[in-house]
């Protein structure tokens, strides 16, 4: 399903294609481990996107991404909308796990 989702047509013979379903089917699943809600769970795979184009098209460091990861995290979940309010979709705790989960 991944390999449909992420539209990877040359799975078997492209390396690069190949360590991309890796890099986000151990992320899902890590996610499903740590029983984020549907929420969470894709808020993360946006986080794991976020830090892949960082490295990839911006030439990041490790330390700068994690940075950027930091300040997009805060922002995550907020909205102006009446319906969720300022809610956080990560609490601190599971913002560290997925810090230490990118930085492994």
């Amino acid at each position: 399903k991944m390999e449909e989702f992420l539209n990877l047509t040359q799975l078997k013979t492209s390396l690069k294609e190949a360590i991309l379903l890796d890099y986000y089917t151990a992320g899902f699943w890590w996610a499903k481990e740590m029983n984020f809600s549907l929420i969470q769970l894709s808020g993360f795979m946006d986080l794991l996107n976020f830090a892949l184009e960082n490295l990839s098209s911006k030439r990041m460091t490790l330390g700068d991404n994690l940075k950027e990861l930091q300040r997009a995290m805060t922002g995550i979940g907020e909205t102006d909308s009446e319906e969720r309010g300022d809610l956080n979709l990560f609490s601190i705790e599971q913002a560290k796990a997925i810090i230490d989960y990118l930085v492994t």
